[in-house]
């Protein structure tokens, strides 16, 4: 999950465009991490060490590893370290923005550095993406509630994310959030939860997009939008949402109800209670995700 807050991070500080972010995610796919971007990660090199060995190839035949010990940058341990360790999957979006030139070497250590501190990311957490590290980032992410989430609202918007990598992909970016009062709608599918945890979740995305996220959720290549896209929507959510209620039952003997889904026709949604506006940016288009919290039962 790392990597789609990075991206949203980098964003935020105008580091990217959200142009060369969509081309970034569709590329690092097929990005190799390379070892200098490993020993930069893992506090082993500097920027200004890994250039030093990047200029030193050009003149000579000799991996980064090799040159990077003879010089006493790395022992062999260390390259072999980093050839096994598991790191986080922020560092391919990173490589792939070096690749194409967009930030350097500089750049990203101190991108890096300012992003894992920020978010109180700690070595380890990478090989299991801990549910309380994400929980952190949520509640970093949605500063702009100014208040505490409830452990409910972060382990229902962590659970979305989880959902949206599972079940449609994980080359997206979730844009920061914002109150909102009142929405226009494209295509938008609603569900409300009840009870101690009361919350209606509306879903909308233009057409074009509706077919691409159906086609991957259902695993089909939709080519139009018609009662299989919208029924294939309608289940997304339901399925987080009764995913959510299970996990409270299970783990908090909380019982919540769940209404069915609803298309929302209106062409101008209004809002009574606290409501949030996610923005999730995929390659295929754009998701408006809305959080209307209602006061606890």
């Amino acid at each position: 999950m790392y990597a789609q807050f990075f991206g949203n991070y980098l964003l935020s500080r105008g580091v990217i465009t959200g142009e060369q972010l969509i081309d970034a995610i569709q590329k690092k796919s097929v990005s190799h991490v390379k070892l200098g971007t490993l020993a930069m990660h893992a506090g082993y090199m500097t920027a200004n060490e890994v250039d030093q060995i990047i200029i030193m190839q050009t003149h000579q035949d000799a991996r980064f590893g090799e040159l990077a010990v003879k010089e006493g940058y790395l022992t062999e341990a260390q390259v072999t370290e980093l050839l096994k360790a598991q790191n986080p999957d922020f560092l391919q979006l990173g490589q792939t923005l070096i690749d194409e030139g967009i930030i350097d070497n500089q750049q990203l250590q101190a991108l890096m550095i300012d992003y894992e501190s920020e978010n109180e990311i700690y070595e380890g957490d990478y090989s299991n993406e801990t549910i309380a590290s994400i929980n952190h980032l949520v509640e970093n992410f949605f500063v702009i509630a100014e208040r505490s989430l409830s452990s409910f609202e972060v382990s229902f918007i962590r659970l979305f994310l989880t959902n949206l990598v599972r079940f449609i992909g994980d080359d997206f970016t979730p844009v920061s959030p914002y109150t909102c009062k009142e929405y226009p709608t494209n295509f938008c599918v609603s569900q409300r939860i009840n009870g101690r945890f009361s919350v209606k979740t509306y879903i909308d995305m233009p057409e074009t997009a509706c077919i691409k996220f159906a086609s991957r959720y259902v695993g089909e290549d939709f080519t139009s939008f018609d009662e299989y896209v919208q029924s294939s929507l309608e289940d997304f959510l339901n399925l987080h949402n009764g995913l959510f209620n299970v996990n409270v039952s299970n783990d908090m003997s909380i019982e919540l109800s769940l209404d069915p889904p609803v298309v929302e026709t209106n062409e101008l949604l209004t809002f009574k209670a606290e409501t949030f506006l996610l923005p999730i940016v995929f390659p295929f288009g754009t998701l408006h995700v809305i959080f209307e919290i209602f006061k606890s039962e």
